[in-house]
């Protein structure tokens, strides 16, 4: 009696070997994907080519803004996303990354009416009143943005094999553009684009013979 149990519970020699199978694999993988082999890359000779199409023009646009101040800011994302139930070695990611970018302070003044520009019937003084300077859009520079450190569970990884693009940064991308804007409209970016377009107004109408130029801000 006790043999038949043995022989019921036997793992038949084709599954072993299938198994065997499975898991090298897998471990191979997993070994490319995490460069425990990077060799391979050397051997088979890897070479990259840009088949990139010509950038074609979608559209232009007249400025009528001066673009009076630009801020240089440097945030450190660490992004993190966890799964319920499961360990992160398991199932999660987190990613350190370094963004730096540029945001730009600016005065429209094509939002400037008739009514809002006075000059005295000499032509020696003018009286100007501005929209308040406003900020653009954060724009990161990639030559200064990279991620420190990428940490992904085991499924992620397997996941990532089959994936059409395992290295996106979009998520963390977005995040450090959203930390830079926010820390632009807490430094002093607006009014020191202010402060330069009084300079350059004053500069401007004082070379045309204006002796006193005032110039504010405001609806």
């Amino acid at each position: 009696m006790t043999t038949s149990i043995k022989a019921v519970r036997r793992m038949p020699l084709w599954a072993k070997v299938l198994g065997a199978v499975v898991l090298v694999f897998v471990l191979l993988l997993a070994g490319l994907r995490l460069a425990v082999i990077p060799a391979l890359g050397d051997i088979f000779g890897e070479e990259t080519h840009d088949r990139s199409g010509p950038a074609l023009l979608e559209s232009i646009q007249d400025m009528s803004r001066y673009d009076a101040a630009s801020g240089n800011f440097q945030v450190v994302v660490d992004l993190e996303k966890d799964t319920k139930y499961l360990p992160d070695a398991i199932k999660g990611t987190r990613v350190l990354y370094v963004g730096a970018g540029t945001v730009d302070a600016y005065v429209d003044l094509g939002k400037v009416a008739k009514s809002d520009v006075t000059v005295d019937k000499d032509r020696t003084s003018a009286t100007l009143r501005l929209p308040h300077a406003a900020l653009g859009k954060p724009a990161l520079d990639p030559d200064r943005s990279y991620a420190v450190s990428k940490q992904r569970g085991l499924f992620d990884r397997i996941t990532d094999l089959f994936s059409g693009n395992p290295n996106d940064e979009q998520a963390v991308q977005k995040l450090a553009a959203r930390h830079i804007g926010d820390a632009a409209k807490e430094s002093e970016l607006t009014a020191r684009a202010e402060q330069n377009t009084t300079a350059m107004l004053k500069g401007l109408l004082g070379s045309l013979g204006f002796t006193a130029v005032n110039v504010t801000y405001g609806a």
